[in-house]
């Protein structure tokens, strides 16, 4: 027999659905900093919830530093001292990575070596018996985490550098002074929720929405020198392309733009 459930064992899903609906709203300009939302009667009303269930989502957009409740004022967009999500450019993906290196901080969370899962063995291209470094990182931005990183290096390479200097010292960089010649790099986006692990690390609530970065980098002979799965807080990070419309047998269609003709730029990536 089917069990009823309470509206109050809904109120949670409830109140989750209305933090993730206005924190999207915040990050979009929508409310922008300084601007009052609506109060709980209206919240309530548009979002048919009780005012329990408004009072939990504004208690958790406060905690995580969206929002600010004044008394006699209402809940203001907290003004979070103009800071701007990193934007990678998805054309130029290899080309910041040093200067996201040089603007941003790291916290090493793991490092060891051993078996790499088959997926990324096979990404890598290694003997089914070779071992590669593992490495997680949560990178940095103006204070705030906005990255949680994993990397995976063949064992060859990640014996040129220790723990120590992958503390202090961009990945993309020691493998570079290591005599590596990076090329080209295959790379997906999807996205996925925040685990215990990664919500703790990230500084947000179980299962919130994070953009995820999959890029395996190759040298010129075609050997994979690093597999990188990368989640980012999506209010924090956004990837850019810029297209041109092309002829392309006899359709006109979306092209990526050339880094050559893109010239300098100031756009970042992990």
């Amino acid at each position: 027999m089917a069990q009823n459930v309470s509206a109050e064992g809904l109120e949670p899903t409830k109140s989750r659905t209305m933090f993730l609906a206005l924190g999207d709203a915040i990050s979009n300009g929508t409310f922008p900093p300084g601007s009052r939302l609506p109060g709980e009667l209206k919240l309530a009303e548009q979002f048919n919830v009780s005012r329990v269930t408004v009072r939990r989502a504004m208690a958790e957009l406060e905690r995580m530093g969206m929002v600010d409740r004044k008394p006699g004022v209402g809940t203001v967009v907290a003004d979070r001292g103009g800071v701007q999500p990193v934007v990678a450019d998805f054309t130029n993906v290899l080309g910041h990575l040093l200067e996201m290196g040089r603007k941003t901080t790291a916290r090493l969370l793991e490092f060891g070596y051993g078996q790499p899962p088959e997926p990324v063995r096979v990404a890598l291209r290694l003997g089914e018996d070779e071992q590669a470094q593992r490495s997680v990182r949560v990178r940095v931005v103006d204070g705030e985490p906005f990255s949680y990183l994993t990397a995976y290096v063949p064992e060859a390479i990640g014996a040129t550098y220790d723990r120590d200097d992958l503390a202090k010292t961009s990945l993309l960089a020691l493998l570079e002074r290591s005599g590596v010649e990076v090329d080209h790099a295959e790379q997906t986006v999807t996205a996925t929720l925040s685990t215990p692990t990664t919500a703790k690390a990230l500084t947000i609530g179980v299962g919130e929405p994070l953009l995820a970065v999959t890029r395996t980098v190759f040298d010129p002979q075609g050997r994979g020198v690093e597999h990188l799965q990368a989640l980012y807080r999506p209010n924090h990070y956004r990837l850019q392309i810029a297209l041109n419309r092309v002829d392309a047998g006899g359709t006109r269609q979306w092209a990526p733009v050339a880094e050559t003709s893109m010239g300098s730029s100031k756009k970042q990536d992990p």
